[in-house]
């Protein structure tokens, strides 16, 4: 409260009653979280720590799992490994930390593209399609039968089971290729965002058109150091604390946006909206339309995908109640939990930005104040990324681990684990290979992210080749074969329809994406910044401002006979360009 009343920043006569009520719930909520957050950090890392923990020193199993051969005396599951213990909870909170990422933020880019009408249409549809296909998935972590049967470990396992053959060479391929391109996603994710802390403050400080450029290098390294560390976490079973915060962490952030967006609806200072979105002409071109509506399409799919872990994050289940029952309820709480935020934070950030809603409303400016805010909230975005990138770097881990386990099996490099006394914790278990792989893993990731600081659009692209078969075609043929569908009747070919429709969405977010691709590899120089940029265009910074004041005026600049007069839109975007170092023709 007290922040609030000496924020000199609002005016209380022309502040709705509403807008300040608002504020004031956003403040309590940002204390309640941090203050949960700082109650789950050290559970966490105490939770981590216990992991390792041993009386004796044995080799290492799997993926780092523990058998009954190592410590006869713990209760087994029916495969002979550690009796699981996750519950709905537990699975409901990974899920969530898996969906609910960065580019909820972006969904009021997306619906601008699209309209109220189909922007809203296309969430609830793809929601519905994500959840139906995860309950097929779900079934499929037993073969033949979904509750006595032979339990599969990994996405690439139920494959084998069911259909066989290339399909499960085709499916690690779409797996770990998108697995590996979100951990490096992530790292430039989560570096935009603590440089967006210190631009904030900045802008603070010198004004919202004040030179604020930061370099994202040192943040990446840290984010890689950190991931370091977590990464001798053994296995997926470990990492429920971990996933727990950093989905207080998404709600917290999603909050903060939503509320954000609300009190500049409340206060009045709303921007024009349309039931098809942008405007030909007026806000893009007709090409622009085209290849931003199939991106956004394509984000808005993308955006409730957790295929890639869903089996992995079920073997973590007791098998009381049965696993897919257990499944079952997490996808639907967490599934419904997302569209929720996601809706809010979609149609409150339309409302409050219109036609020229930024792609991301935290990290792009959409908001400058409360800067303090939006501090907090960009942190905790950092912070579910440092938990999101175990959720997707664990399979890949425990892939590699297992392959060389079964390959190497005694080479005591690979399968040894050694106990070491730490004082006032107790005794750990430490595999030399782990150590050394996941380092690695995590060090490699950290240098493409600096070498490729537009692998965001990459992604996309990895995105779209993996969406279709991941979390629409398998989950799909695989029903068909446990439940033996008939060809050719109602069910089937409703199906083979949804499918069809989903490949389409994936091969049009592919083009957008590829568009998008094309244009930054143009201009592409490694390790390039924005001073290098300024040294070779000394007016750079002095245009730059120009066209931020007539973006900040909602007036229209014509730059010369032979180019058309540039809008709002335009003028952020050619700023936005720049400050990502894609100097071309135009901006030139």
């Amino acid at each position: 409260l007290l922040l609030l009343c000496k924020h000199k920043t609002i005016d209380y006569n022309q502040t709705s009653s509403f807008t300040i009520y608002y504020l004031y719930l956003l403040i309590y909520l940002s204390s309640s979280s941090l203050f949960l957050s700082s109650l789950l950090l050290p559970l966490s890392l105490y939770h981590t720590m216990k992991s390792f923990n041993t009386e004796h020193e044995h080799p290492a199993a799997e993926s780092g799992d523990i058998y009954a051969e190592s410590n006869p005396t713990k209760n087994m599951d029916d495969d002979g490994r550690e009796k699981r213990t996750g519950t709905c909870l537990t699975a409901s909170a990974h899920i969530i930390t898996a969906v609910i990422g960065y580019g909820v933020l972006s969904l009021s880019w997306a619906i601008a593209q699209l309209g109220w009408i189909a922007g809203l249409l296309i969430l609830v549809i793809f929601s519905f399609i994500t959840y139906l296909t995860s309950t097929m998935l779900a079934d499929c972590y037993r073969a033949p039968d979904p509750v006595t049967g032979k339990r599969n470990y990994t996405y690439m396992d139920v494959v084998r089971a069911y259909l066989g053959g290339r399909k499960v060479q085709l499916c690690g391929v779409a797996q770990y290729g998108n697995l590996i391109g979100i951990t490096v996603g992530y790292t430039i994710t989560a570096s935009i965002s603590l440089v967006a802390i210190g631009k904030a403050n900045c802008f603070h400080d010198k004004g919202h058109h004040a030179d604020c450029t930061l370099s994202s290098y040192p943040y990446m390294a840290a984010f890689g150091i950190i991931q370091i560390i977590l990464s001798q976490i053994p296995n997926f079973h470990k990492l429920s604390f971990l996933s727990i915060m950093a989905a207080v962490m998404s709600f917290t952030y999603a909050t903060i946006g939503i509320g954000l967006a609300m009190a500049t609806v409340a206060g009045g200072k709303v921007r024009k909206t349309n039931m098809t979105g942008t405007v030909v002409g007026v806000d893009v071109t007709a090409t622009q339309k085209i290849w931003r509506s199939f991106q956004a399409v394509g984000d808005i799919a993308f955006a409730y995908a957790y295929a890639t872990v869903l089996i992995e994050i079920q073997d973590t289940l007791k098998s009381s109640p049965a696993e897919n029952k257990s499944m079952k309820r997490a996808s639907l709480v967490g599934v419904s939990t997302t569209t929720f935020f996601y809706i809010l934070c979609g149609c409150f950030g339309y409302a409050a930005f219109g036609n020229k809603a930024p792609g991301d409303f935290l990290t792009d400016f959409g908001f400058y104040e409360p800067f303090w805010l939006i501090d907090f909230a960009n942190a905790c975005i950092a912070f579910h990324l440092i938990g999101a990138y175990q959720v997707f770097a664990q399979p890949i881990f425990q892939f590699v681990e297992k392959r060389c386990n079964r390959n190497w099996p005694d080479n005591k490099f690979i399968t040894y684990e050694y106990s070491v006394n730490i004082h006032f914790l107790g005794k750990f278990n430490i595999s030399i290979f782990r150590l050394v792989w996941r380092t690695a893993y995590v060090v490699i990731t950290t240098v493409v992210a600096m070498i490729f600081p537009f692998f965001n659009a990459i992604l996309g692209l990895i995105g779209a080749a993996s969406f279709w078969p991941l979390t629409v075609y398998f989950p799909v043929e695989m029903h068909i074969a446990q439940t033996k569908v008939k060809k050719y009747s109602p069910r089937w070919i409703g199906l083979k329809v949804m499918c069809w429709v989903c490949l389409i969405v994936s091969l049009l977010a592919a083009a957008g994406s590829i568009a998008g691709l094309i244009s930054s590899v143009k201009t592409y120089k490694p390790f390039r910044t924005i001073h290098d940029v300024q040294v070779e265009h000394p007016n750079l910074t002095k245009v730059e401002t120009e066209l931020e004041l007539v973006a900040d005026v909602e007036i229209e600049l014509e730059l010369g006979a032979d180019l058309e007069v540039v809008t709002e839109l335009e003028a952020e975007m050619v700023v936005q360009f720049w400050q990502e170092f894609e100097i071309g023709e135009f901006a030139e």
